[in-house]
C-alpha cells in the first residue's frame, strides 16, 4: 500500500486534532463548574504544564497565590489540580474533611517499582482497606517495639553517644555534620526493620545512603511531573530505567537485605523486629488474596520506613546544627539549660524535655524554620469536596502548601525568621500553635511522627551536652537559605565541634 498523499493526510490530521481538542476539553469541563477555584488560563493539552517553575514550586505557588487567592487551581496536562495555602484554607480541607482527602492520586512514575492496585505500602497507597491494614500494622508494630517506651528510647540514646562518638574523632576540625547524621538516623530506621545497626564505616550503608539520595534527587524538577500528567510516555521501551536508575538500584539492595534477613528468620521465635512481624503475617494470610499481607507491600512498607523516617529526621538535624552556629546566643541558652536540668553526669532522657521549654521551643522552631517538606506528598478528592467557598470536584489532586502555614504571616511573628519564641509564652513556657504541621495533619499525616519527636530531641540534646558548635575559623558565614526541592535540605556547610 502506497504512502498517504498530503491532500489524504490532511483529513486525518483534522480527526486527530479535533479528538484531542475533545479529550482535552473533557478533562477541563470541571474548570467551568460552579465555585470552582480560580487560576490561570491552561493551553489545549499541556494545561498549564509551560506555565509552571517545578524547579520552584514555592515561588511559583507564592505568585499565583498572590493573583488567585489562597484556594487556586492548575491543569497538568489533563490532571486537575487545586493548590491549598495558608493555615484556614489547609486545615478545612485535611482535618474538617480528613475522610474525603485522605486519598493519593495514581502516581504512575513509580509504576516500575512494583507499585500497584495491590501493592502500595503506606505512603502512596489509596485510601482504602490496604492502606488501612498496612498503617494500623505500622503504628502498632512501631509501638509494640518500643515506640513511646524505654526500650526504644534506649535505642535511640546508645545511638546518640556512637554519633557524638564519630564528631570527637574530628577533633575539632571542620567537617560537613550530614553524612554522619544520615548514618546515625538511618540506623535508628535499622533497629526497627532489622533488629540491627551498621558500623559507620560499613560500605553497604554508605551505598544505602547514596542511593537514597539519588532518589531524591529523581524525584524532583519537571520530568517526574510530566511523566506522572502524560503516563503513556512511561510505556517507551526502557524509559523509567534511564529516568529513575537509583529509584530501581535502591529497591534492589533493599531486596538483598530483606533476603538476607529472612534466611535467619524463625517463625516459632519472638518477632525481632518489623520485618519478622511482617512475615509472620505474611503466613498468616496465605490463601487470602484480599490480604495486604504479602512479600510485594514488605518491601514497599520497608522503602517507605527508610525514605520517610530517615532522610526527614536527618536533614532537620543538619538544618538544627546549621541554625546553632548561625545563632550562637540561642545555642549558648539551650546549652545551660541542658546543664540546668541533665548535666553533664548523664544521658538525656525524654521525661527532661517537660523541664526544658527552651530547648524544645528551639527544636519546634528549626521544624518550622527549615520547612523541609513544602508541599508535602499529594492528596486527591475521593467526592465533591467544599473548602473556603469553593467545589473541588471527585478525583481532583490536592497540594497542600505547608510552608505557606508554616510561615503564615497572620500566625507567627517572624514568619521568615528563625525565632524560637515563637513557640513560648510571656513567662517562658513552651507552647504549641495548630499552624505547627511539619508532618502534615489529618488521616494521612505522617506516621513516623512520635519517632522523629524522639530523635530530634535526644540527638539534639545529645550533641549540645557534649559539644559546643561553631563556623570554622576563616570560612564564610553560611546560609539559612536553601533551594526548593521535594525536600528542602541546608545548602553544604561546615562547622567545628569542640568539647565542652
Amino acid at each position: 500500500m502506497g504512502l498517504l498523499t498530503g491532500d489524504a493526510l490532511l483529513p486525518v490530521a483534522m480527526v486527530v486534532a479535533v479528538f484531542l481538542l475533545l479529550v482535552d476539553l473533557m478533562h477541563r469541563r470541571q474548570r467551568w463548574a460552579a465555585r470552582y477555584p480560580p487560576g490561570p488560563m491552561p493551553v489545549p493539552g499541556l494545561g498549564n504544564l509551560l506555565q509552571v517553575d517545578f524547579q520552584n514550586m514555592l515561588d511559583c505557588c507564592r505568585k499565583l497565590r498572590g493573583r488567585f487567592g489562597d484556594v487556586f487551581s492548575l491543569q497538568l496536562a489533563w490532571t486537575p489540580v487545586v493548590v491549598l495555602n495558608g493555615l484556614v484554607a489547609v486545615r478545612e480541607a485535611l482535618v474538617n474533611h480528613s475522610e474525603d482527602t485522605a486519598d493519593r492520586p495514581p502516581m504512575p512514575i513509580y509504576e516500575h517499582l512494583g507499585i500497584g492496585q495491590h501493592s502500595q505500602g503506606v505512603i502512596l497507597a489509596h485510601y482504602g482497606p490496604t492502606w488501612r491494614e498496612l498503617r494500623r500494622f505500622s503504628v502498632s508494630t512501631l509501638r509494640n517495639l518500643g515506640l513511646g517506651k524505654k526500650s526504644l528510647e534506649q535505642w535511640v540514646t546508645e545511638e546518640a553517644a556512637c554519633l557524638c562518638d564519630a564528631f570527637a574523632t574530628q577533633d575539632g576540625r571542620p567537617f560537613s555534620p550530614s553524612d554522619l547524621l544520615n548514618k546515625a538516623t538511618c540506623n535508628v530506621i535499622a533497629s526497627l526493620i532489622y533488629a540491627c545497626r551498621f558500623e559507620y564505616e560499613d560500605l553497604r550503608l554508605g551505598r544505602l545512603l547514596r542511593l537514597l539520595e539519588d532518589t531524591m534527587k529523581e524525584d524532583s524538577g519537571i520530568v517526574p511531573q510530566v511523566l506522572n500528567a502524560v503516563p503513556m510516555l512511561l510505556r517507551i521501551p526502557g524509559l523509567p530505567g534511564k529516568v529513575f536508575p537509583g529509584q530501581k538500584a535502591f529497591m534492589d539492595l533493599l531486596d538483598e537485605l530483606l533476603a538476607e534477613h529472612r534466611m535467619s528468620w524463625d517463625p516459632t521465635q519472638p518477632s525481632r523486629d518489623l520485618t519478622d512481624t511482617f512475615l509472620t503475617e505474611v503466613e498468616k494470610a496465605k490463601g487470602n488474596p484480599e490480604s495486604s499481607f504479602t512479600d510485594e507491600n514488605l518491601r514497599l512498607v520497608v522503602a517507605d520506613l527508610f525514605t520517610a523516617g530517615m532522610v526527614t529526621t536527618s536533614t532537620t538535624l543538619a538544618w538544627a546544627l546549621l541554625l546553632m552556629i548561625l545563632h550562637p546566643d540561642v545555642q549558648r541558652r539551650v546549652q545551660q539549660e541542658i546543664d540546668e536540668v541533665i548535666g553533664q553526669g548523664r544521658r538525656p532522657e525524654m521525661a527532661d524535655q517537660a523541664r526544658m521549654p527552651f530547648t524544645n521551643a528551639v527544636v519546634h522552631e528549626v521544624q518550622r524554620f527549615a520547612d523541609i517538606a513544602p508541599l508535602g506528598f499529594p492528596h486527591m478528592t475521593s467526592c465533591d469536596v467544599e473548602v473556603q467557598g469553593f467545589v473541588i470536584p471527585k478525583g481532583t489532586t490536592l497540594i497542600t502548601n505547608l510552608s505557606s502555614v508554616l510561615k503564615d504571616e497572620t500566625v507567627w511573628e517572624k514568619p521568615f525568621h528563625f525565632h524560637p519564641q515563637h513557640f513560648l509564652d510571656a513567662e517562658g513556657r513552651f507552647v504549641k500553635h495548630e499552624a505547627f504541621m511539619p508532618f502534615s495533619a489529618g488521616r494521612r499525616a505522617c506516621l513516623g511522627e512520635p519517632l522523629a519527636r524522639m530523635e530530634l530531641f535526644l540527638f539534639f540534646t545529645c550533641l549540645l551536652q557534649r559539644f559546643s558548635f561553631s563556623v570554622p575559623e576563616g570560612q564564610p558565614r553560611p546560609s539559612d537559605h536553601a533551594p526548593f526541592g521535594a525536600l528542602v535540605t541546608p545548602s553544604p556547610y561546615q562547622l567545628c565541634a569542640q568539647h565542652r
